[in-house]
């Protein structure tokens, strides 16, 4: 949704200015988020920005995967817990996990940060003993890719099991059904 000509990007340039760009047009994610990290109101404007678009957006991947006939869908949303307004429309929330030790160094090498700024990026958002309360799924990432890997396939598994949304996809395709139906009689009507 912050793609260069979109709705978004363009208010994201008018309030933060020019100088959180890359040559080619996007934004420079390192350089915006130096100023949100630091500066609490402006993570909330950035934020007001944001949200409403994705949310337009999520929901249309939803709607999409919906009919094709998906079993569930992951929405990777990584303040979901800070923002709490989208967890009340989750039948499921999963915390990927790890232990503050690992996940300081991880953040400190994925994004080449000091200690101090990435203890400042950790510092804005809920601890994570606090979101693993509001988690119905929580997959340890502390350990090796393996371990992590066999949760998620655990997880994939109880998922694909599920019948959780069995009456919306019989309601919509009943709905689907009817709709064709009627189109057809109208058709066979005029034709007639």
């Amino acid at each position: 949704v912050v793609q260069p000509h979109s709705k978004a990007h363009q208010q994201i340039v008018q309030h933060f200015g020019t100088e959180i760009l890359l040559e080619n047009g996007e934004i420079n994610r390192e350089a915006l988020g130096n100023i949100i990290f630091s500066q609490p109101e402006k993570r909330r404007l950035l934020n007001s920005i944001t949200h409403p678009e994705i949310l337009k957006e999520m929901l249309r991947q939803i709607l999409k995967y919906f009919v094709l006939g998906y079993r569930y869908v992951i929405l990777d949303i990584p303040l979901l817990f800070e923002t709490r307004g989208l967890t009340r429309f989750m039948k499921y929330t999963v915390l990927v996990y790890c232990d503050p030790p690992t996940q300081l160094v991880r953040l400190m090498k994925r994004s080449g940060l000091g200690v101090a700024e990435a203890e400042a990026r950790i510092g804005s958002q809920l601890p994570l003993e606090e979101k693993r309360k509001w988690a119905t799924h929580v997959i340890d990432n502390s350990g090796d890719r393996e371990s992590t890997r066999r949760q998620v396939l655990r997880l994939h598994a109880r998922l694909e099991d599920s019948l959780d949304f069995l009456w919306a996809r019989l309601a919509v395709g009943t709905a689907l059904a009817g709709f064709g139906g009627l189109v057809f009689l109208l058709i066979r009507h005029f034709i007639s």
